[in-house]
């Protein structure tokens, strides 16, 4: 027996023990490795398929994003005059200046003002005449009058708000009354020289 493991060595053959099981060693290691890596991909689909849903559901519904931009045909606007309009549920005042109304808002030091901006600050380059602001009193969400035809503007020729009398000048900015700031300008560009897009 001695003679047959001798001349097994010299010739170079191995031994392979009978007892160690066909399927060990590197092929077991590498069907391990995708039965972990299939594992985790499978929760991971249905992770994914179980939060589709919510992230649908979250997203804003058509008449929110409908509401997220509005345009306004303003061809019909004369200078001297106001009309109000909605935005994401709030009124909007489009306001078509006077040259005089432009002229008092741009000779009113900024030493007056409460919340100093000037017109500039407060229309679009080249569109001065064009004052767009929401229509609510910075003081307590009121709406102020002085953006329809015969509505009391106030002693500054803006708007004013009959809730506890702040008054607005004719660039929108306070200028007396409890409100501490300007009526907002809200985000809004030209998409023509006719049409104004807010939002």
């Amino acid at each position: 027996m001695a003679t047959e493991a001798q001349s097994a060595e010299g010739s170079g053959n191995i031994h392979v023990d009978a007892r160690t099981p066909a399927g060990s060693g590197t092929g077991e290691v590498r069907r391990r490795d995708f039965l972990n890596v299939a594992a985790v991909s499978f929760a991971g689909v249905g992770a994914a398929a179980a939060v589709a849903p919510l992230l649908v559901q979250m997203a804003p519904p058509a008449d929110v994003l409908a509401l997220a931009q509005t345009e306004i045909d303003i061809s019909k606007i004369q200078p001297g005059q106001a009309v109000k309009t909605v935005w994401r549920k709030q009124p909007v005042f489009i306001r078509n200046l006077l040259p005089a109304e432009i002229q008092a808002a741009n000779a009113t030091p900024a030493g007056e003002l409460r919340d100093p901006q000037s017109l500039a600050e407060r229309t679009k380059p080249g569109k001065a005449n064009w004052l767009i602001t929401l229509g609510v009193c910075t003081h307590l969400g009121c709406v102020p009058l002085g953006a329809g035809e015969g509505e009391n503007k106030g002693p500054f020729g803006g708007y004013f708000c009959p809730c506890h009398g702040s008054a607005y000048d004719t660039a929108g900015r306070i200028r007396s009354g409890p409100a501490p700031t300007n009526l907002v300008v809200p985000e809004y560009e030209f998409a023509s020289d006719t049409v104004v897009r807010i939002g």
